[in-house]
């Protein structure tokens, strides 16, 4: 393709700025015109994102520069900001991969639609600006979107574990490798900033209200989400298997397995795996995503592809690590 979309980034030095410049580099139809950042400007990237040595020589930016697309990977809270302070034209489109859009879409003269394109395809593909969703709402809203489009939700309890790159890149006590290796521990316990937005989603699919009562735990690995989901429900297997497998027919990342799924299946891929399992009226629903990826900077390129006419899965035909 001679006439490549030009794709800019916004706060490139951290995990999904780096893996959507790793994504950019290799697209079909997209090429990377700048990675703008406050701390590194002037600094070759593969300095910071070190796999990229032999890559790429660009250097991060320090100015602003035209772009038909601009992806925002700020802190959370600082998208919305850095808009007011940044004239944007409006033949520009806006990916954010912060949560400050994700509820309130309306900023401005700008409509931001929530960016789950297995449920949103239409109208991503028309919008200017796109909401990307969070790592663990992606990975339960995948879960239990099927059981919402048949209104059999009501009460969900839910366990996940996240890698430590779901914290940001920005060095914490617990993502210390002294203390997050060989342990595991709960946080943000049934208050996880992402409820909100998976409610949302939910309660619009299942037309009734729906209790998420979710506890995220931190795993002892970099990258990968393994979420599991318990609810009651009279519908046997079989039925449940088949309107999931319905569901996402038409969905070339989202895979229903029959067997046990595991998190190597799709970390380093834009996939999510999904099983169900059933006892007596209790049903559980796995699903297993990569957090930088499906969870963030693989869906923003989804997205990218959608409002642009691409091919969906246009620069994302990723192995997993299988070892």
């Amino acid at each position: 393709m001679e006439n490549k979309i030009k794709a800019g980034i916004v706060g490139g030095t951290g995990y999904t700025g780096g893996e959507l410049i790793r994504l950019l580099l290799n697209h079909p139809y997209a090429e990377l015109a700048f990675a703008l950042s406050r701390n590194a400007a002037g600094k070759k990237i593969y300095s910071i994102h070190q796999d990229l040595m032999g890559e790429t020589e660009m250097e991060f930016s320090s100015e602003l520069q035209s772009a038909d697309i601009l992806f925002l990977c700020l802190p959370h809270k600082e998208s919305q900001p850095w808009l007011e302070k940044n004239e944007i034209s409006p033949e520009t489109k806006i990916i954010d991969l912060g949560n400050d859009f994700r509820l309130e879409g309306e900023f401005q003269d700008k409509n931001f639609v929530y960016g789950l394109p297995e449920v949103q395809k239409e109208k991503i593909k028309g919008a200017n600006e796109v909401a990307n969703p969070g790592c663990f709402a992606s990975a339960i809203q995948y879960a239990l979107l099927p059981l919402a489009n048949k209104k059999l939700l009501n009460q969900v309890f839910v366990t996940g574990v996240t890698g430590s790159t779901g914290a940001g890149v920005k060095l914490q006590d617990t993502t210390h490798f002294s203390w997050r290796n060989n342990n595991i521990s709960a946080y943000k316990t049934l208050s996880h900033q992402h409820l909100d937005e998976i409610k949302q989603t939910l309660e619009s699919e299942n037309k009734n209200s729906v209790g998420v009562h979710f506890v995220p735990w931190r795993g002892d690995w970099p990258r990968g989400i393994f979420v599991s989901a318990t609810l009651e429900c009279d519908h046997s297997l079989e039925e449940l298997y088949q309107a999931y497998e319905e569901f996402y027919r038409d969905q070339p990342f989202v895979w229903v397995s029959r067997e046990a799924i595991n998190m190597k299946q799709v970390v380093n891929t834009n996939k999510c795996a999904i099983q169900l399992e059933k006892q007596d009226n209790m049903l559980v629903v796995h699903s297993a995503i990569d957090n930088l990826l499906k969870g963030a900077s693989g869906q923003a390129i989804q997205n990218m592809n959608l409002m642009f006419g691409f091919e969906e899965q246009a620069g994302l035909k990723l192995k997993p690590l299988a070892y």
